[in-house]
């Protein structure tokens, strides 16, 4: 009898943990209170409380080679870097092309997931659901696997700031922001510096009178398009980058790349400079900040202090008067009511999570939280693979260690990241992109052998190893292996072309990407130790190979 596992939420999440529970010979049921699949990104001109919402301009900050499931490619005519709707579009394809609806019971909400009371031998939860009418229906399931995400409470700061009491404008949070229509012609100020407030400012400098950006820290800004057009993120996220930049002292990354970025505006001229490097938070990527900042569309302002009539004071002393309207781009609380208060024993109120997916509190690991993480690179492909790594362990292919080592490797992870990250809670979030994707397909015996594929196919190997880690990489042996994940690589920079027919690759840029730019940081930094020109020396050996 095939083991019984709710989803809960029918996001991408939800629709790849329901193909992978598929793939192991698990029966899924995927609980979707709204109704249609898509959650984050299904736009809705009016926010519904309690689910998470998008602005209508809304476009992705990763390209779609790297942001796609593995084993399911992105149509060929779609952008790189597409609309919310082309995205919404692309899960419709997924969820049809795998059969998944028929899994998933629409307008129901979960309202508890509590363990059964043999949970120590049976491992099962019961889970309590109710329908559009108000029916509340127990279940009883193998395993749970929470995909609701943790964009649906926003976290406004109002409170803190004296003087909001009289304020007389409006003051909304940026989860009710849809476009800028509202504020045409008006004095705006946008608190943070979020990639949802660097657009939102963007966007509203476009119809306001004034518009100003307030942010405590700054930000690195980085533009989707990288060098000679390409998308930003298949340049730099590759196995040579990390190999590279555990090489070369940290500090020396940091410089070179900050150096280069600051070559193409001055952050510090811009108001823009950070107080963290480079590699120790995640940079905001947009197009047209620096831009706008240039025309004096958006003047950049410190963290706001509070309010004084219709009037803002911030920290460094500065007021702007007739303020019409503050948006906070504040960021959101990650909160699962339905779970067992147990499982929140987390430091900083999270949950606390072996590999961010299981909690080490249970004596049977039949439950997981999907997505919970941060990380600098695309969210789909890691998504994916925790879903067929959670899948493997409830279906008991695959066996966790024992709690106290869960534990020691939590607290180990996150005292590393505390080096970087100066938030506790950003600590305990953070993933290393491709080291922990590889961690994970270590588990499901997916991960690629590199040694072997540049033995036997060079051409797959050398492209795995220079080129954009893109999520074919994964399904290329053991478990799920596809069979076109061969020629997906192969075929990657086709697509990433084939949307302008006017885009005309130079030589050899099929097979290399990042190492470009690590080569210039090299360069730029002026190695000469024999620390630094191993990777060179590596790089050009390997760059005559490929060019073969």
């Amino acid at each position: 009898m095939s083991q019984r596992v709710a989803v809960i939420g029918a996001g991408p999440s939800g629709l790849t943990s329901i193909k992978s529970c598929l793939d192991e010979g698990l029966e899924p049921t995927c609980f979707e209170s709204s109704d249609d699949i898509g959650g984050l990104w299904r736009f809705k001109e009016t926010p519904e409380p309690g689910r998470s919402s998008i602005y209508r301009s809304l476009v992705v900050n990763t390209s779609k080679e790297m942001m796609c499931f593995s084993d399911f490619p992105m149509p060929a005519d779609y952008p790189n870097y597409m609309l919310h709707s082309q995205l919404l579009q692309y899960f419709r394809l997924y969820a049809q092309h795998f059969d998944l609806l028929r899994h998933i019971t629409f307008q129901t909400s979960v309202l508890t997931v509590r363990q059964r009371p043999d949970f120590s031998r049976s491992g099962q939860w019961e889970v309590v659901t109710e329908n559009r009418e108000g029916q509340e229906q127990r279940h009883v399931f193998d395993g749970v696997l929470v995909c609701s995400g943790h964009y649906t409470q926003p976290v406004s700061p109002l409170d803190q700031f004296p003087g909001h009491e009289s304020f007389p404008g409006r003051c909304l949070h940026s989860w009710e922001y849809k476009d800028a229509d509202a504020f045409r012609g008006k004095r705006v100020v946008v608190v943070g510096i979020g990639n949802s407030g660097g657009d939102i400012a963007v966007e509203i400098s476009r119809a306001a009178e004034k518009t100003f950006l307030s942010t405590r820290k700054g930000a690195w800004v980085l533009a989707r398009m990288s060098s000679s057009g390409l998308p930003l993120d298949m340049t730099a996220i590759s196995r040579l980058t990390v190999l590279l930049t555990s090489l070369l002292p940290r500090a020396l990354v940091n410089w070179a790349a900050e150096r280069s970025l600051n070559h193409r505006y001055d952050h510090r001229l811009y108001g823009l400079q950070p107080t963290h490097r480079l590699l120790e938070q995640k940079p905001l990527i947009n197009d047209d900040l620096p831009g706008r900042i240039l025309q004096g569309a958006v003047v950049l302002k410190p963290d706001l202090r509070g309010f004084q009539g219709s009037g803002l004071l911030f920290q460094d002393g500065t007021t702007e008067g007739d303020i019409d309207a503050v948006v906070f781009c504040t960021g959101y609380n990650g909160t699962f009511s339905f779970l067992p208060p147990s499982l929140c024993s987390g430091s900083v109120g999270d949950l606390n999570l072996y590999r961010r997916v299981f909690p080490p509190a249970l004596e049977r690991p039949t439950l997981a939280i999907m997505g919970l993480f941060q990380t600098k690179g695309p969210i789909f492909p890691a998504v994916e693979m925790q879903a067929r790594w959670v899948t493997r362990v409830i279906a008991g292919l695959t066996q966790l260690p024992p709690r106290k080592t869960m534990l020691s490797k939590i607290e180990t992870e996150t005292k590393r990241n505390m080096k970087s990250c100066l938030c506790p809670r950003q600590a305990a979030l953070h993933v290393d992109y491709i080291p922990y994707l590889d961690s994970l397909a270590e588990q499901v015996g997916v991960r690629p052998n590199i040694l072997g594929l540049l033995l036997r196919e060079p051409s797959v190997g050398l492209r795995v190893l220079l080129g954009p880690c893109t999520p074919y990489q994964y399904r290329l042996r053991g478990p799920g292996k596809w069979d076109g994940a061969r020629q997906a690589i192969l075929t990657q920079w086709e697509r990433v072309a084939q949307v302008d027919r006017q885009i005309h690759f130079p030589l050899g840029i099929n097979r290399i990407s990042s190492p470009i730019l690590y080569v210039f940081i090299l360069f730029q930094a002026g190695a000469r130790t024999p620390q630094a020109l191993g990777p060179l020396f590596l790089f050009f050996f390997l760059l005559v190979k490929t060019s073969m």
